[in-house]
């Protein structure tokens, strides 16, 4: 059911469409300039299920940024203008701490809020988000969509729906009619790209002291890995997940990932469902360097006893780095531990390089960041199998890594990293690029 709509008036006299909807702890829930309607957005086939989950456990407040939906179609020229919007429905609301949640455009107006009210904001949440616009206004997806928005407003709104939720996905069918109905054709104009490439809270990232949990689809190209790992970079403290697919894939586990962060110890508000069968994991796969060489050498028994010994060695090391060693995995056919933290899992996995030397044995190690599903002592997963074929490319000795963990661990490994190229990795659609972990000289 579609909630009632109200109207608030900013500052600078425009008018902001919002709604409240749920019980509970309230999230204020900012969402993209192109695809926000308060009163629509609620019987779209993602939407609809995303917003509903945010609602089952807390006060859900909606809004229209100006320009869009039911909010005047004044466009803003400037971040700070978005944030007045913001002001203006959370004076009316009247609740003086709550969690922000942005997703993708909605992001940067966000940022600049949290930095400026800290005092409001008690958590915030960012699904494919970023600081500056000038980053997604030069993507590939993004050049396209704007030049042919200037030519054929339709066929644009029409292909939105492809670049958000990917080809022949039934989500597409009817988002660029729901597009249409958000924002009009003036929001792709030129002259107004110029000022929305200005939007830059790259400077205020660094001033959130509240704890931020931001999430990447992976299957969203729109905005790409480095634009949220830049952002992950600028907010102190952020912890940074990825999931697999779009949107589209499953938005209800996408909210409960959400509202399972921002009700973390939010007095008695009922929990969100705790997501048991996945969650972001760093990833580590070894494995003994010529196993089957070894094994003719020194014979079978005398190997295994060996393979034993280190497997032992390992585990202990995996657990003093805060890892979890998997043990339905045995040396031999692969030692998989899995970790919270890629900095942990990298200094765990040169630890387990020194152990393996120690024993007059080699290791090739390789490290991937991802969802996995737990299944009682065992994990599986897309991610763990790349984390495998990684291992498989190593020296013996050496640490690969993806460039998913590089890009949350350059910054706090206390290790530099040597670009290995894009490689072919057996069993996965695209080359993925790979790093060497080498530990800095005292």
């Amino acid at each position: 059911m579609e909630p009632a709509v109200h109207y608030v008036m900013t500052a600078d006299g425009v008018r902001i469409a919002y709604t409240v909807t749920g019980n509970g702890p309230p999230i204020l829930f900012c969402s993209e300039l192109v695809s926000s309607h308060v009163q629509l957005e609620w019987s779209q086939p993602v939407m609809g299920p995303l917003l509903s989950e945010f609602a089952r456990y807390n006060t859900l407040i909606r809004f229209d940024p100006r320009g869009s939906g039911l909010s005047d179609r004044v466009l803003g020229q400037t971040l700070d203008e978005f944030v007045l919007d913001i002001e203006a429905v959370v004076g009316r609301t009247g609740f003086r701490e709550f969690a922000l949640v942005a997703v993708q455009l909605g992001t940067p107006a966000a940022i600049a809020f949290a930095a400026r009210h800290a005092e409001q904001v008690s958590r915030f949440a960012i699904g494919d988000g970023f600081a500056r616009m000038a980053d997604l206004l030069n993507t590939p997806q993004s050049r396209t969509l704007t030049a042919a928005a200037q030519n054929d407003w339709v066929m644009a709104t029409e292909a939105i729906g492809y670049v958000v939720f990917g080809s022949g996905r039934e989500e597409s069918r009817d988002w660029g009619a729901y597009i249409r109905s958000c924002i009009g054709p003036e929001a792709f104009a030129p002259t107004y790209l110029d000022f929305v490439a200005t939007w830059d809270a790259s400077d205020l990232a660094p001033m959130i002291g509240v704890p931020t949990l931001i999430v990447k689809h992976q299957g969203v190209q729109v905005v790409t890995m480095e634009m949220v790992k830049d952002l992950a970079t600028l907010i102190p403290n952020a912890q940074f997940a990825i999931v697999q697919g779009t949107w589209a894939d499953n938005p209800e586990v996408f909210a409960r990932r959400m509202n399972a962060f921002v009700n973390s110890g939010v007095g008695d508000a009922p929990p969100a469902p705790e997501l048991s069968s996945s969650g972001l994991t760093a990833i580590l796969f070894a494995d003994i360097v010529d196993s089957t060489a070894l094994t003719e050498r020194l014979g079978d028994a005398s190997f295994r006893a060996k393979a034993r010994d280190l497997d032992a060695a390992l585990r202990a090391v995996i657990r003093d780095h805060s890892g979890t060693p998997i043990e339905g995995k045995l040396l031999g056919d692969g030692v998989l531990a899995v970790f919270t933290s890629a900095r942990q899992a990298i200094e765990a996995s040169l630890a387990c390089a020194r152990a393996a030397d120690d024993a007059g044995l080699a290791l090739h190690l390789g490290l991937h960041a991802g969802d996995v599903i737990r299944e009682e002592n065992n994990v599986y997963g897309g991610s763990v199998n790349i984390a495998s074929r990684i291992s498989g490319l190593s020296a013996a000795g050496e640490v690969l890594v993806s460039d998913i963990v590089r890009g949350l661990a350059r910054t706090s490994a206390g290790v530099r990293f040597e670009d290995r190229g894009e490689q072919a990795l057996k069993g996965v659609a695209e080359p993925l690029r790979v790093w060497a972990v080498v530990e800095r000289e005292a």
